[in-house]
């Protein structure tokens, strides 16, 4: 997928080809946070209609921009109304992420036992993101879930990983409080 041209992006870059030197996760999360959410805030950022339509059913995934350099990517992530993900990791990557539109609902959880096929989770915190804000994943500490908070308008979010998230493992209830685990291939929307 070849990423789109759109006012802001080169700005964006320009901020993340800088940030995402610092050299610790901590450091560079709180770069890239800081950075996003000061475009986002200062509305520099003008994503096209194409980029942030809802698909029925499930979320999307658009590719703004990879590095090939740095070796990071930036997707827009627009959610329907409702939309959510299962529990999932994002395969050892660092990720920070902002709210373009709407609100969305992040629940964070701590890993407690991991067997290999199965694993239990305890909620570790609950937030309701809204326009502007942003937060970061800094494995071990990223099991969480992303959900629309609501029921009737779409919302949009930008991510930006350490390298393209092409795979996470998905991780699905059981009746007896484990979860089983399930790698996914993850692809960009049209």
């Amino acid at each position: 997928m070849t990423p789109r041209q759109f006012p802001g992006l080169d700005s964006l870059v320009s901020l993340l080809d800088e940030a995402v030197q610092h050299t610790t996760p901590q450091k560079l999360s709180h770069a890239v946070g800081g950075g996003l959410t000061r475009l986002i805030n200062d509305r520099a950022l003008k994503l096209p209609d194409e980029l942030t339509q809802a698909i029925p059913g499930q979320y999307a995934r658009r590719l703004l921009h990879r590095s090939e350099r740095l070796n990071y990517t930036v997707i827009a992530m627009t959610w329907g109304p409702g939309q959510s993900t299962p529990i999932h990791d994002h395969y050892g990557l660092w990720c920070v992420e902002g709210v373009v539109q709407g609100t969305i609902e992040v629940v964070q959880f701590d890993l407690l036992e991991d067997t290999g096929a199965r694993c239990r989770f305890r909620e570790a915190g609950r937030i309701f993101a809204g326009v502007g804000s942003s937060g970061a994943l800094i494995p071990p500490y990223e099991y969480h879930t992303i959900a629309n908070a609501s029921d009737k308008t779409k919302a949009v979010t930008i991510h930006v990983y350490a390298d393209e998230m092409c795979k996470c493992c998905i991780y699905t209830p059981t009746a007896d409080g484990w979860y089983l685990r399930e790698r996914k291939l993850l692809r960009y929307s049209a």
